[in-house]
């Protein structure tokens, strides 16, 4: 594929470098666009040994040689790695004051954008109001990650990681083993109402979940992700249909069919209260609190296993269990009848944390994964669905 990568004015610029190895390694050609901003923090030179291509940073001089129309009409992707809250800006409102911005208003090509800002300036009502306009745009954001920044603090704002960027991009292109395919994939907590401020929830974060969507994008698949509430940023090239309790994530499940898969990777509330007061409960002094009375949810793993014309090829479930970790996985995919279980401990700091160490059962037994990033159990899972659905 071809890939015009333009690198605007941040001081995670040194990553787009990165960038341009992983795709030229996958085979990709990369040419680059460089801004006045970008040429702050990386050179032309440093840019050209890795894409083995001349870097254009000059409107004129392009005009005179390649011209920004031909630049425009060359990739089959636009990829602005890092972009700055400036170049966005400029973007949203059409404006076109150097190479980059005119490319960017001329090109038909898909555009996929990765933001690299100070939190604050992310979080300003005119990045936001700016980054509205170009997703209704189809303009495709990656990113930003929540993490440290140069400055010394930490938040959203991060340049997502070289790895995660290429994953992006291939999900864009959906040149993948799993183009054509499409996967639901659940994820995050259900929020269970008990009256109108109150709720009964678990501690999920839906990295994990989000991770796996995520990485079968990244493959070419076509991802529905159903997800509860969570503060991760939608996962590039995946569809998000945003739901509350564990009775909208089946309806949205099944509304999503028919796939080839299903990753239920959410941690699914077991119980709701079975009426929800109208009005906030009151604490009375003197008097006990009032009784929760529970019901049932519905069983969406086990919905979506069960024999059917719409049932997936492949069924996956999670199992988070705090003890007898495989036994209960191994119960748990008998009685669901899934095809594939992937068991965790919860018991640490895996909720909301950075890693994950997990047990694949199958019908050919156990695997036992070591502990590593929750974005590489994501990239191995996705991978074994390929190879299955293959």
């Amino acid at each position: 594929m071809r890939i015009l990568l333009i690198v605007s004015g941040s001081v995670a610029a040194y990553k787009a470098l990165e960038l341009t190895r992983l795709l030229r390694r996958d085979g990709d050609e990369v040419m680059a666009v460089l801004t006045a901003g970008g040429a702050r923090f990386v050179t032309k030179e440093a840019l050209a040994a890795i894409t083995g291509q001349r870097v254009h940073d000059d409107l004129w001089a392009a005009e005179a040689e390649i011209g920004h129309i031909r630049l425009a009409r060359w990739p089959d992707l636009i990829a602005v790695v890092p972009a700055s809250a400036d170049l966005l800006a400029k973007m949203a409102h059409g404006l076109t004051d150097d190479l980059a911005t005119c490319v960017l208003l001329a090109t038909r090509a898909k555009v996929l954008v990765a933001p690299a800002m100070n939190p604050a300036m992310w979080a300003h009502p005119a990045t936001q109001a700016n980054m509205a306009a170009l997703r209704a745009r189809g303009v495709i954001v990656a990113g930003p990650d929540d993490g440290p920044m140069a400055e010394p603090e930490s938040g959203p704002g991060r340049l997502m990681e070289p790895p995660a960027l290429r994953d992006a991009i291939r999900a864009v292109l959906a040149d993948g083993p799993l183009a054509g395919k499409h996967v639901v994939v659940t994820s995050g907590p259900t929020h269970e109402p008990i009256d109108p401020v109150r709720y009964i929830a678990n501690r999920s974060s839906g990295k994990q979940g989000h991770a796996i969507a995520g990485a079968l994008a990244a493959l070419g698949a076509k991802v529905t992700l159903v997800s509860g509430p969570v503060a991760q940023p939608d996962p590039p090239g995946v569809r998000v249909v945003r739901i509350e309790s564990a009775r909208d994530m089946l309806a949205a499940c099944e509304a999503a069919l028919p796939a080839d898969a299903a990753v239920c990777a959410a941690a699914v509330a077991d119980w709701r209260t079975a009426r929800a007061a109208d009005q906030k409960l009151k604490k009375v002094p003197g008097e006990a609190p009032p009784p929760l009375d529970l019901a049932l949810n519905p069983d969406i793993l086990a919905t979506l296993s069960a024999a059917g014309p719409s049932r997936p090829r492949l069924v996956v479930g999670f199992a988070a269990e705090t003890e007898n970790v495989v036994a209960n996985a191994v119960t748990k995919r008998a009685k669901k009848r899934c095809d594939w279980i992937v068991a965790n401990d919860v018991s640490g700091d895996v909720m909301g944390g950075a890693e994950n160490a997990v047990h694949l059962v199958t019908d050919a037994g156990v695997e036992d994964w070591p502990r590593m990033a929750k974005e590489e159990v994501a990239r191995r899972l996705a991978a074994r669905i390929a190879e299955a659905l293959q």
